[in-house]
């Protein structure tokens, strides 16, 4: 949307908008140019600032253009700088948003906010419901991205957008850790980031798959156990991750309640990370029966994660039953790797008020 649009009214414009096929399907917020200055004075940045290119199309993501995106989606100023540092990320080398946005696998970009920017950016919901619907800034943040995804970087469904189903993640994916109720370090800071700083990790998956587990942290089997449990889904033998060699990373987040076991029985997370890579493994001989153009049988065990540090693990949601993990997409020229970048407040500049 290099061009500004009129229309007679707001109605109108949202028909343009959808004709245009520039938004998600759902009604979006009209991106006046007063709306849209005030989302780029929120970035604390110059609206003609470059944050990447955005693939298949290769749109430049000016602050300007993320910030229409960000309206479209409904953002207040607060969340804008999670948004700009999320197109930082995605518009790294490294996360393939080109071939990931082509791919006929259905992945979407899921966005996990660390530090003090889940508090100070609108309240990104890091517990029940979490990756639902119901909260505000999770929702507008994560379809920011996919609004600038659609608009800068050009996907169109069955035309540069090539998954064969799609996945109800495409629309949002978007939440924060619960680091005040996990055992474990935040994850930001197994990235080599200091705790204080607020960072954006993103990482190209399906939808959450459940792990089902009842467990007592007082009962010294079971952490063994839930370990066990989570290995099995993590090596689901119909999953990209186990027969496309295991190289990618894959992402895992454990609610309070299973993160309490694992922290009672003195697991730390590189251990965890370890014993998963160790036990979600399928033999060749199954996955070759399943997929023969595939692969060739023989007694070798696969690794769904071959490199451990590659799991990202993570505490979230509500208390109860279930673990989710999401398994990945193993393809591109980088394997599907995480991203990172860090969330910059101290740039945050408010619009003035005029004295009534």
């Amino acid at each position: 949307m290099s061009a500004h649009l009129t229309a007679a009214g707001e109605s109108e414009a949202l028909e343009m908008l959808h004709a245009a096929r520039c938004t998600d399907g759902l009604p979006v917020v009209i991106p006046t140019p007063e709306r849209v200055s005030r989302m780029v004075l929120a970035s604390g940045l110059d609206g003609d600032i470059v944050l990447g290119e955005m693939g298949p199309q290769w749109g430049a993501a000016t602050v300007e253009a993320v910030a229409v995106a960000a309206v479209m989606a409904g953002c207040l100023p607060d969340h804008f700088p999670v948004v700009v540092a999320a197109i930082r990320a995605v518009c790294q080398p490294e996360f393939d948003l080109a071939e990931m946005q082509g791919t006929t696998h259905c992945i979407a970009p899921l966005m996990i906010v660390n530090g003090p920017a889940r508090a100070a950016c609108g309240g990104i919901a890091s517990g029940f419901g979490a990756m639902g619907p119901g909260h505000r800034a999770n929702a507008s943040i994560g379809r920011a991205l996919r609004l600038a995804m659609i608009n800068i970087g050009g996907a169109r469904p069955g035309e540069s957008d090539m998954a064969l189903h799609g996945s109800p993640a495409k629309f949002t994916f978007c939440f924060a850790e619960d680091e005040e109720h996990s055992p474990f370090p935040p994850l930001h800071t197994s990235l080599g980031y200091d705790i204080d700083q607020s960072v954006v990790t993103i990482l190209g998956t399906e939808g959450p798959h459940s792990a089902l587990f009842t467990g007592d942290a007082d009962d010294p089997e079971s952490a063994e156990r839930l370990l066990n449990t989570v290995a099995k889904v993590i090596a689901n033998p119909g999953s990209n991750n186990s027969h496309l060699g295991g190289t990618a990373a894959i992402c895992v987040v454990f609610n309070p309640d299973h993160a309490e076991v694992l922290g009672r029985a003195g697991y730390t997370r590189d251990m965890i990370q370890q014993v998963l890579s160790e036990r979600a493994v399928t033999p060749r001989t199954q996955l070759a029966a399943l997929n023969s153009r595939m692969l060739v049988g023989d007694d070798e065990m696969i690794p769904a994660v071959r490199d451990p540090s590659k799991i990202l693990l993570l505490t979230g949601g509500g208390t109860g039953l279930y673990t989710m993990v999401m398994p990945s997409w193993c393809a591109g020229p980088h394997g599907n790797v995480a991203v990172h970048a860090e969330i910059e407040l101290d740039q945050y500049c408010e619009v003035p008020t005029r004295a009534e």
